[in-house]
């Protein structure tokens, strides 16, 4: 048996240019050539790293110098060779025979690596808490770390997956509870003539590390309360990189700091170790100009001004003016700092005018509530007015006004959103679910009372290849038909992130001047299959899409089902930077036309 142990040289040699490299030129002058007759993946190692390469430069070298050379690089072949796994090679060094008038000399390198060395047992010791600890969470640890060995019997043996096996369970360590979690001893024992590999490693945890009090540096514009409250790290909880993660992305996606960075000091008190937040704070005052383009509204322009702290209330206030030759509006939303459950109060108003080529629908609306964002779950409650006024938008005929969405309402409201997805923005697996229910009146001379619910849901399963997204989203608004209910209040739908092969909105109900309409029920469901695009038999960041989307609106739930607009097409997907793009081309089968949909972003 034969321990493991670093090669000599290799580090050196890996360092240093290689100049006998087929993408290195070759040097003006040497005393010696070199030729390796192996495999591929040997012969590049030894081509690079050999190190009789590095003395081909000497142009005096002497002949039983060279011989002693030769003797070394045998060696030094068999050492490369151990960091692939091969511990039984067959190696010949030989030397071309002196020619007359003399040649210069070449040096041939034969290699027959043998049986690959493959991994036979492997043993994980503990110590520290994770092995004495009666915490059913530091077991469910050592069975993970145990579970998720990267070299386990069977597997080949190489330096490289030695090297990558030991990284990856030490980030298993340290990453919940155990940040001084260290590898105390490792031995890789090689028995060349068998093959095989035996492994040994044990892992010192160290102790129980548990969060102490916030040391905020850099904080100076902003409430002190704002720190603890987006970061949601409690003195006494078990240490968790995770989370710490979680909290240095909430407080720089908060709009009130460029940078934030949260850590722990390992050699701090570990029933107590201080979190150290390092902040860089926001600007006051900031405006943002934009330009955008979709294929659903066209082109548009924006203005955004933010105040982070308004005199006299700390509220933030958002408010923008959009210019878009389909849907400009103007709207300003003012937002309270959280409190202890992380609730905000919020105020918004906002004007909006709507034209989709048949009907303008210029909208207002008012509401105040509160919200709570979460990690995983959102929720909001407040209070809504709504007035919508509609007219034709270059049609000839006239509107029934209690049908197409002439009126105003005031409604008490409640919002829930959970996402489940294994990661964001790019989710492989997982579901979201979320729903708006509500209840008001209608205004005016004619009131009468109505329910509004509206659900949706995402799943994404993965399968052999790819994975497969379902998406399924419904409405209703329960009114009495003399009820006259705000366009806003009610449903049409069609577009980049609806049905496509549709315009947007293009979906709702047929009014007698022929324009489209706003309904009371709507239902949509769509089927996408996303499969990674390869290049080298790897995954890129690009997938490719096949998906069929079908959707109605109606003014009765019994008529969704009849004349069901359906799309069908295909598409393409980049993990952009900032967030995923979707370009679709869409054939609806209703309309027979086909329609390009182009969208940033992952929204649920």
């Amino acid at each position: 048996m034969a321990a493991w142990m670093a090669v000599p040289g290799l580090a050196n040699a890996q360092t240093e240019p290689s100049t006998a490299s087929s993408e290195s030129p070759q040097p003006s002058a040497t005393s010696f050539d070199i030729r390796v007759e192996a495999p591929e993946d040997i012969k590049d190692l030894l081509e690079r790293h050999l190190q009789l390469q590095r003395f081909r430069a000497v142009t005096d070298i002497e002949d039983a110098e060279l011989a002693r050379l030769m003797v070394l690089a045998d060696t030094d072949v068999r050492n490369l060779l151990g960091t692939l796994g091969y511990f039984s090679p067959d190696v010949a060094i030989s030397r071309s025979p002196v020619s007359t008038p003399p040649t210069q000399p070449t040096v041939l390198v034969k290699v027959a690596p043998g049986r690959a060395t493959r991994t036979t047992q492997t043993e994980i010791r503990f110590k520290g808490d994770i092995a004495s600890s009666p915490d059913a969470d530091a077991a469910r640890m050592r069975d993970s770390i145990n579970r998720d060995w990267r070299l386990p019997p069977g597997q080949p043996f190489t330096q490289d997956s030695w090297d990558m096996a030991k990284t990856q369970v030490l980030r298993q360590l340290v990453a919940r509870r155990y940040p001084a979690g260290k590898i105390s001893y490792s031995l890789a024992d090689i028995d060349p003539p068998a093959n095989a590999a035996t492994l040994t490693l044990e892992l010192d945890s160290g102790p129980l590390y548990r969060l102490g009090e916030l040391k905020v540096s850099g904080l100076e514009r902003y409430d002190p309360v704002l720190v603890p409250r987006l970061a949601r790290l409690n003195p006494g909880d078990i240490y968790d990189q995770r989370k710490l993660v979680e909290a240095q992305q909430r407080l720089a996606g908060s709009g009130y700091f460029d940078s934030a960075y949260v850590l722990i000091d390992p050699d701090s008190d570990p029933d107590a170790a201080p979190v150290n937040v390092q902040l860089r704070e926001a600007k006051l005052q900031k405006v943002v100009l934009g330009i955008g383009l979709t294929t659903d509204t066209g082109p548009r322009a924006s203005i955004e001004h933010t105040h982070n702290r308004v005199p006299g209330l700390d509220w933030r206030a958002v408010t923008k003016l959009q210019l878009d030759s389909k849907l400009p509006l103007a709207q300003t939303e003012w937002t309270s700092l959280p409190d202890a459950d992380n609730w905000r109060w919020v105020t918004l108003a906002r004007v909006a005018r709507l034209d989709d080529n048949e009907l303008v629908t210029d909208a207002q609306t008012l509401r105040f509530g509160q919200v709570q964002i979460g990690d995983r779950i959102d929720r909001s409650t407040y209070l809504q007015y709504d007035r919508a006024t509609v007219s034709t938008s270059g049609m000839v005929g006239t509107l029934d006004d209690a049908r197409i969405g002439d009126g105003s309402a005031l409604s008490l409201n409640y919002g829930w959103t959970g996402r489940y997805f294994n990661s964001l923005p790019f989710p492989s697996r997982g579901y979201g679910l979320g729903f708006d229910v509500g209840a008001g009146t209608t205004m005016g001379a004619n009131r009468q009372p109505f329910v509004r619910a509206v659900g949706r849901w995402l799943g994404i399963a993965p399968l052999e290849r790819g994975r497969i997204a379902m998406r399924a989203e419904g409405g209703a608004v329960v009114v009495n038909k003399d009820g006259a209910m705000p366009a806003t209040q009610l449903f049409r739908t069609g577009g980049d992130t609806s049905v496509r092969g549709y315009g947007l909105r293009d979906i709702g109900i047929a009014l007698p001047n022929g324009a489209t309409g706003p309904g009371h029920y709507m239902a949509v469901a769509s089927a996408e299959w996303q499969r990674p695009i390869l290049s080298g038999g790897l995954p890129t960041e690009w997938e490719s899409t096949l998906f069929i989307d079908a959707g109605n609106v109606a003014e009765n739930a019994t008529d969704l089902s009849r004349n069901v607009a359906v799309g069908v097409g295909t598409g393409a997907r980049w993990k952009s930077p900032i967030g995923p793009l979707q370009i679709d081309l869409a054939y609806g089968v209703k309309t027979q036309q086909v329609r390009l949909h182009v969208s940033v972003g992952f929204v649920f």
